[in-house]
């Protein structure tokens, strides 16, 4: 037994999907397993790996590895290797370069990874520089380590991901996009971000986030808008409970990018003010380019993207003076996102002023509670006009088309701005609409 399951074993972490190396190759893996694996697969054939399923069990068998790596690549030449030790000496972390025999118990560590995990550091098996010069996404292997472990990277990793920052451009963004996800849904993604920015690493995947260095806030307090960031997502993970799924993929990209549209909108004013009108809408449309080029799904990038678009709408509520109106628009905006965007917007009070910290949580709460009276009076979670297209088409004689489009939407503003009509006040709204328009 090799790599994470063994680590994970002696951290006493839970051990899932168990990954074995061996001098057998690949042909005669299945030879072995045939008959007493429930299932076998071999898409990973062709790098040496026979996918196995016993019970609830999925384990992979890999040859002996001896790899050669194209430079101008990550692919390895797959070569297989005649022993363990020099299998394990191409693994990216000694920490991940120990290995278990399964038939006496004997733990083999050719490269101490055992005390770099006693004493929670990562370091490499071969020189750092090499390691990361063979599969560039190491270093960012190295981010998601430091954010789900708690270890620090050794000092000669932190210089080799810096001086070779600009090779991780040869790795596929889906991969980058993985790893980050990796990063971001770990007990401590702040640490794992620090190590991207402070190495450059940032600058070539998500390069929004080092810019927020730039950037002192309107309210000059001590933090930049990047500690502000890193201290907004800390809290969003907080608060992760009062949401369905734990961790949160969606609400964490939210709270680490809802502010990267304040380099674009910064201005200077006399008296040494500092302003970022509009940041959010500029910062949702940032957003979107940003992810879509990391690949993610259109569903992850709507979502987040709204997230940004909205997470300043609550600061307009003042002290409760929105409408029924307003609220159920806010409602209506967030969608199916309204539970993040409560959190998004509670995470987002990073004052040190105790009083207007608490001033503010109050007037979020009330908020929630009116947002809770309306839902039960209303549906405010299906708002839709007293009316539908067919009865619009019914009352004003019109045939599918625009009009009919224009229609609903007065319908719609109408009961967001006056609550539940029923048909009759409705259709009486409507005709007098439909007759002060000519």
């Amino acid at each position: 037994m090799v790599g994470g399951p063994v680590r994970d074993a002696l951290l006493g972490r839970p051990v899932n999907d168990l990954d074995l190396t061996t001098s057998a190759r690949p042909e005669q893996i299945e030879q072995i397993v045939s008959g007493w694996a429930d299932a076998v697969w071999d898409v990973g054939r062709e790098f040496g790996t026979i996918g196995v399923r016993k019970g609830d069990e999925q384990i992979e068998i890999t040859t002996y590895r001896s790899d050669q790596y194209d430079a101008a690549s990550r692919k390895p030449v797959v070569a297989f290797g005649d022993t363990l030790a020099g299998d394990l000496s191409r693994r990216d972390f000694t920490v991940n370069a120990m290995a278990v025999v399964l038939a006496t118990g004997k733990l083999v560590d050719p490269f101490d990874g055992h005390t770099a995990l006693v004493e929670r550091r990562l370091t490499t098996p071969v020189t750092a520089q090499q390691s990361f010069d063979d599969d560039p996404l190491r270093m960012m292997r190295a981010a998601r380590f430091v954010a789900q472990l708690g270890f620090a990277a050794d000092a000669d990793v932190v210089s080799a991901m810096t001086a070779q920052a600009e090779r991780i451009e040869i790795v596929s963004a889906e991969r980058v996009r993985d790893e980050l996800d990796k990063t971001l849904c770990a007990a401590d993604p702040v640490a794992g971000l620090r190590l991207l920015v402070e190495t450059g690493l940032a600058d070539r995947v998500l390069p929004e986030l080092p810019a927020l260095r730039l950037t002192d806030d309107e309210h000059h307090r001590h933090k930049d808008v990047f500690e502000h960031s890193l201290t907004v997502l800390e809290q969003a993970i907080e608060l992760e409970a009062r949401l369905e799924r734990q961790p949160d993929l969606v609400i964490r990209l939210a709270a680490l990018l809802h502010d990267i549209g304040k380099p674009r909108t910064r201005r200077f004013h006399t008296g040494g003010t500092v302003t970022f009108h509009h940041h959010d809408v500029v910062g949702a449309k940032m957003t979107r380019k940003r992810l879509r080029e990391l690949r993610y799904s259109n569903d992850v990038i709507d979502q987040v993207a709204l997230l940004v678009e909205l997470h300043l709408r609550f600061h307009g509520y003042g002290s409760g003076e929105w409408t029924d109106s307003a609220v159920r628009r806010y409602v209506r905006d967030a969608g199916p996102q309204l539970d993040r965007l409560h959190v998004l917007t509670r995470a987002d009070c990073t004052t040190r002023n105790a009083r207007k910290a608490a001033r503010l949580q109050r007037t979020y709460d009330d908020l929630e509670a009116r947002i809770a009276v309306l839902r039960e009076q209303e549906e405010l979670d299906s708002i839709r006009p007293d009316l539908d297209g067919t009865q619009i088409m019914e009352i004003l004689g019109l045939a599918p088309g625009r009009e009919v489009g224009e229609a609903y939407r007065f319908l719609l503003d109408l009961r967001m701005d006056r609550g539940p009509l029923g048909e009759e006040q409705a259709a009486e709204a409507l005709r007098a609409w439909w007759a002060a328009r000519g």
